[in-house]
């Protein structure tokens, strides 16, 4: 069965591909503003659900467009990883800028906070009728969706306004929830870890892997 990654974050595919997996990319782009008052889980439940149709979206243009063909099922994945205080309410994003990120760093220095990662797969086909690519107004139709949701604590050493300064300044933090990478520089500053590390870098391997695998055993 044919995968398609539904993300532009070069680390997910690093993890995907290190599976040994078949799969394209398809980038998508949805409002990730937090609704008022809603839950972290309701936010990453809704981020992934809503990558998803935007990704079913984007695969009916390019089929009615004739830029791309799809004869056989497809599980379409997405995923969207936060960070989350002690509080299990104050959601830690991507920081919009170096004061925002200050803001979040000093809630997480020396402290625990957890990492959050919702993964969806939906699994599409094509109506038996149009299984040739032919001319399509029906387009994709959802066959099966499943979440998970995986959560790691991760433990912060004290972090000083040096240690905050040249680290924004070496250009990481910008584009990853809590503003740091696990993977990278910001390794320096965790101390320890409870659960998955691949959930933190923004994708749980294991878990994706199994849901896949179960998501295939049910359709075969």
């Amino acid at each position: 069965m044919n995968i398609i990654l539904a993300s532009g974050s070069p680390r997910r595919r690093e993890l995907l591909a290190r599976a040994k997996l078949d799969f394209e990319l398809l980038s998508v782009d949805i409002d990730e503003t937090q609704y008022d008052s809603e839950a972290p889980k309701d936010y990453i439940e809704r981020m992934v659900a809503t990558k998803a149709q935007a990704a079913i979206e984007q695969l009916n243009v390019q089929l009615k467009t004739g830029k791309a063909c799809f004869t056989e099922p497809l599980i379409i994945l997405t995923s969207d990883t936060i960070g989350v205080l002690p509080d299990g309410q104050t959601v830690l994003v991507k920081p919009t800028d170096r004061e925002h990120a200050y803001r979040m760093w000093q809630q997480m220095s020396d402290s625990i906070h957890e990492v959050w990662t919702a993964v969806q797969a939906t699994q599409v086909s094509l109506p038996l009728e149009f299984s040739e690519c032919a001319s399509l107004e029906q387009g994709f139709q959802i066959l099966d969706q499943r979440q998970i949701t995986e959560r790691t604590e991760v433990s912060f050493v004290p972090l000083t306004a040096e240690m905050m300064s040249d680290y924004w300044d070496s250009g990481e933090p910008a584009d990853k929830a809590g503003g740091y990478g696990i993977q990278g520089l910001g390794a320096a500053w965790v101390s320890r870890i409870n659960g998955s590390y691949t959930n933190v870098v923004g994708l749980p391997l294991a878990q994706t892997l199994a849901l896949i695998k179960e998501m295939t055993a049910v359709s075969a």
